[in-house]
């Protein structure tokens, strides 16, 4: 439990709730930039905007098409892109107040799940709209300066 208590102060976490954009891209995208760091899973989901990468997709990929690359099937999701960028900010700020360097820091978790579904107002056939949740956990790393070489020893 101590582990558990130390490990909380290097954590920052963000929360979105019920976006109107696809939970399978939002899955898609989230598995795309776990464990990356954050400034790295940007620079990617700025590609995926301006379709110079793809995401692949991995779990919803029926009827999706192949892409250039060592990809198979994958999309260019830039709603769901664009809502995922705005997490890891939040999450980025959320640990500049808690006091963490926001260049040292790595994606550990983040999830997309299934939110609300509302009924469109004013429609003849009433059709559900889309609402997906975010949830971003990104952890400090320790600077490689910090850490003493093989070779040396501290005195």
């Amino acid at each position: 439990m101590k582990q558990k208590e130390s490990n909380q102060e290097h954590i920052a976490i963000a929360k979105i709730l019920d976006l109107p954009i696809s939970t399978k891209h939002s899955v898609e995208v989230c598995n795309f930039v776990k464990n990356k760091s954050t400034e790295k899973a940007k620079r990617l989901l700025n590609e995926v905007i301006k379709e110079q990468r793809a995401v692949p997709f991995k779990k919803y990929y029926k009827n999706v098409g192949h892409r250039v690359g060592k990809i198979g099937s994958g999309r260019y999701p830039k709603k769901a892109t664009r809502e995922v960028i705005k997490l890891i900010e939040q999450a980025e700020a959320n640990a500049q107040d808690k006091g963490l360097d926001a260049k040292n820091l790595v994606i550990k978790e983040i999830k997309a799940n299934k939110g609300q579904s509302n009924w469109h107002p004013g429609r003849i056939r009433r059709i559900k709209m889309k609402r997906t949740h975010l949830e971003i956990t990104v952890e400090e790393l320790e600077s490689k300066e910090s850490k003493p070489k093989k070779g040396e020893t501290k005195k």
